[in-house]
C-alpha cells in the first residue's frame, strides 16, 4: 500500500529499487514487495499510460557493491516487471562516478529520449519533425558500420559525421549481438557473466556520445520546456538476416529472436528502425503494433535480393511489400544483377519511380543494386543513400561510394543542378544569411548560391537575373518588401494570406513542369515553435500575450497567438494601428 501510495501520486517522477535493499532479505516479504511492485509497474504502464523510462544500472566494477543474490533477483525483476512495464531503456556503467563528462551524457540520452518520445507519432507520407520526408529527404546519406565493437569505430568517428545525416547500427555485425544468439539458445557458458541485451542497448549509447560533438548535420529535436537539442545524430536500428546480405540466421529461432532484438530498437529510440519485409506476419503485426502505439520510431521496410535477378514487375512488387501494409514510413529495395550490358543498374531505381505511382501516400523509395555493378544506382538513389567512408579500413558492402563520390556523380550527371537563392531587401548589408545559408550548403555539399538582393523596389528584383534564372530556387523576403513580393508570386499559404507578408518565395515545378512560385511567411513560427515547446499544448483559460509593435512582425505575433489558443492584448504608440490588429485578429487594446 505504501507503494501504491507513493507511486500513484506522482505524475512524473523517478522510482528507485536497491536490489541489496534489506525489504527483500525476508523471503516471504520479498515475494509479496515484488508482487507489488509488479501490480503498481502495471497500472502505470497500462491502465493510466505514462510513459515509463527504465534506468538500467550495470556497474562493470567488483566493487560495486551488489551481491550475487541481488543480481539475480535484479534479473527476475527485470523480466517480469522493468521490462514488460516500460517504454525505453537507459544503460548506465560507472558514468558518474569518475568524471563529470561522462554523466553529462547520460543526462543528454535521458532528454534525447524524453524528446523522441514526446514527438508528434510518425505519419505515413506524412511531413514535419518526425518524418520520412525529412529524415530520408533528397541528398541524405546513412553510413554502414560494421565493426564487431562500436568503440572500434571511434578513430574515424570525427571524420565520418561531417559527410551522413545517421548512422547505421548493424547489431547482426556486432559480437555482443553472436553472444545474445548464444545466451537465447542456452549456450550461457560461452556467456560468462555478459549480459548481451544491455551491451547491445550500451554500445548504441556509446555510438551516439561518439558522434555527439561532431554531429553537424543532426536535425533538431525540440525537447519540452528547454529547447531544442541539436547534436543527436539519427540512428539507423538494422539486424541483417543471412540471406539478406546479412549474418542473422534466418531460421525459425533465429526470426523470432530477430524480432525480440528489433522491439530492443525501439526501446532505444532509434530515429529509424530497418524491418525487413520477408518474415513471420505474426511477428511483424506485433511489432508493428507496439512501434505504432508506444514509440515514434520511423519504420522502414526493406528487402534484399542476393544472387538473382528479378523483372521489374517483380522489382514494383517488392516496393509494395515493403510498404508492410501501409504501416512502413520508407521502402528499400536492394537487387542484385548478373551484368551491366543493358544498363540493368537503373533497375530499381526505375522500379522506385514505377512504385510511387501506383500507392498513395508516396512514401521514400530506396533503390540499390549490390555489388560494384550496382555503384552507379547509388548515384541514381535520391534519398538516404547508404555510403562508406575514405577514413574506413573497409566498405561494409561492395559497390559502396562515399557521400563526396556521390554528390560528385550527381553534379556531374546533372541530378543536382545548382541553385541560385537570395535574400531581397534594401539596405541589408548588416545580413548574415549569406553566410549562414551557404555555410549550410557546404555542409551538405550542394553546389547552391545564396546572395544579397539589395533594391529600392521589387521589381528591380523580378525583372533581374536571378528571379529570371531557369535555376532560380527561392529567396528570403526582408523589409522593406514583404508585402510588395505579393502580386509576384503564383500561390499564397494560408499564413501568408493572414498575416499580409510574405518573408519567403519557395519554388515549385507542377505536374507540367512549370515553374510556380508560392509565397509563405514563417516568421509566425519562429514565434510560435518556441512558446509551444514551453508552455506545452494546454494552454490555462485567461493566459494571454502582449503583442507591442503594430508592423508585419506583430502581426505575425498575433497569427501565432491565435494559433496558440492565447487571448491577444496590443500595445503601439499609435494606437489606431494596435486597433487594426485587434479588428482583424482579435483581441483587446491597452491604454496607455
Amino acid at each position: 500500500e505504501l507503494i501504491r501510495e507513493k507511486t500513484l501520486s506522482l505524475t512524473s517522477g523517478v522510482v528507485v529499487l536497491d536490489f541489496n535493499h534489506p525489504a527483500f532479505h525476508n523471503k516471504e516479504f520479498e515475494v509479496d514487495l515484488i508482487r507489488a511492485l509488479s501490480s503498481v509497474a502495471k497500472q502505470l504502464y497500462e491502465e493510466l499510460g505514462l510513459l515509463s523510462v527504465y534506468v538500467n544500472v550495470q556497474p562493470d566494477d567488483a566493487d560495486s557493491g551488489m551481491s550475487d543474490k541481488a543480481k539475480e533477483r535484479k534479473d527476475m525483476i527485470e523480466k517480469d516487471v522493468l521490462i514488460p512495464f516500460s517504454d525505453y531503456e537507459i544503460c548506465v556503467k560507472n558514468e558518474g562516478t569518475a568524471d563529470d563528462s561522462s554523466w553529462d551524457n547520460i543526462e543528454w540520452e535521458l532528454q534525447r529520449m524524453i524528446g523522441r518520445a514526446l514527438l508528434a507519432p510518425p505519419v505515413v507520407g506524412g511531413t514535419g519533425t518526425n518524418s520520412a520526408d525529412l529524415m530520408m529527404g533528397l541528398n541524405t546519406f546513412f553510413l554502414s558500420l560494421s565493426f564487431p565493437h562500436v568503440e572500434d569505430a571511434s578513430p574515424y568517428i570525427e571524420q565520418m559525421c561531417l559527410d551522413v545525416d545517421s548512422m547505421e547500427y548493424r547489431v547482426d555485425l556486432l559480437q555482443t549481438a553472436k553472444d545474445y544468439l548464444a545466451k537465447a539458445s542456452g549456450d550461457d557458458d560461452s556467456c560468462n557473466d555478459k549480459d548481451p541485451r544491455f551491451d547491445i542497448l550500451y554500445q548504441q549509447q556509446r555510438l551516439r556520445f561518439m558522434c555527439r560533438p561532431n554531429a553537424q548535420r543532426a536535425p533538431a529535436l525540440p525537447f519540452a520546456g528547454s529547447g531544442i537539442i541539436d547534436d543527436a545524430l539519427p540512428i539507423v536500428y538494422t539486424v541483417r538476416t543471412a540471406h539478406q546480405a546479412g549474418t542473422w540466421p534466418d531460421d525459425e529461432e533465429g526470426i523470432k529472436h530477430m524480432f525480440d532484438l528489433l522491439e530492443l530498437g525501439l526501446r532505444s529510440g532509434a530515429e529509424v528502425l530497418d524491418v525487413e519485409s520477408a518474415w513471420d506476419a505474426k511477428l511483424t503485426d506485433k511489432l508493428m503494433k507496439r512501434a505504432k502505439d508506444r514509440h515514434t520510431s520511423l519504420i522502414l521496410g526493406s528487402h534484399h535480393v542476393v544472387g538473382e535477378e528479378v523483372s521489374m514487375d517483380e522489382a514494383i512488387e517488392l516496393y509494395r511489400q515493403c510498404r508492410m501494409d501501409g504501416r512502413a514510413h520508407g521502402a528499400k529495395v536492394v537487387l542484385s544483377i548478373n551484368g551491366n550490358d543493358n544498363d540493368e543498374d537503373q533497375l530499381a531505381y526505375k522500379a522506385s519511380i514505377a512504385a510511387a505511382k501506383m500507392d498513395k501516400p508516396e512514401i521514400p523509395n530506396i533503390g540499390l543494386i549490390l555489388g560494384e555493378d550496382g555503384s552507379y544506382s547509388r548515384i541514381l538513389n535520391p534519398r538516404f543513400t547508404p555510403v562508406t567512408h575514405e577514413t574506413l579500413p573497409f566498405k561494409a558492402a561492395p559497390g559502396q561510394l562515399t557521400a563526396a563520390e556521390i554528390m560528385a556523380g550527381r553534379l556531374l550527371t546533372g541530378q543536382v543542378p545548382t541553385e541560385r537563392y537570395a535574400i531581397l531587401g534594401h539596405n541589408i548589408a548588416y545580413s548574415v544569411s549569406p553566410q549562414m545559408q551557404g555555410s549550410a550548403f557546404a555542409a551538405v555539399k550542394l553546389p547552391h548560391t545564396y546572395t544579397r538582393a539589395d533594391v529600392e523596389t521589387v521589381e528591380e528584383f523580378v525583372e533581374g537575373p536571378i528571379w529570371n534564372d531557369d535555376n532560380f530556387g527561392g529567396c528570403s523576403v526582408t523589409i522593406p518588401h514583404k508585402a510588395n513580393i505579393i502580386p509576384h508570386v503564383d500561390v499564397l499559404t494560408d499564413a501568408a494570406k493572414e498575416i499580409g507578408s510574405v518573408n519567403t518565395v519557395i519554388v515549385k515545378k507542377d505536374k507540367k513542369g512549370t515553374r510556380v512560385l508560392i509565397g509563405d511567411n514563417t516568421d509566425w513560427k519562429g514565434i510560435y515553435n518556441p512558446l509551444r515547446r514551453r508552455i506545452g499544448d494546454k494552454i490555462k483559460s485567461g493566459s494571454y500575450a502582449l503583442i507591442l509593435g503594430g508592423g508585419g512582425t506583430a502581426r505575425a505575433a498575433a497569427y501565432a497567438a491565435t494559433k496558440l489558443g492565447l487571448d491577444r492584448i496590443y500595445y503601439n504608440r499609435t494606437p489606431e494601428k494596435a486597433q487594426d490588429l485587434a479588428t482583424e485578429f482579435g483581441g483587446s487594446v491597452a491604454s496607455s
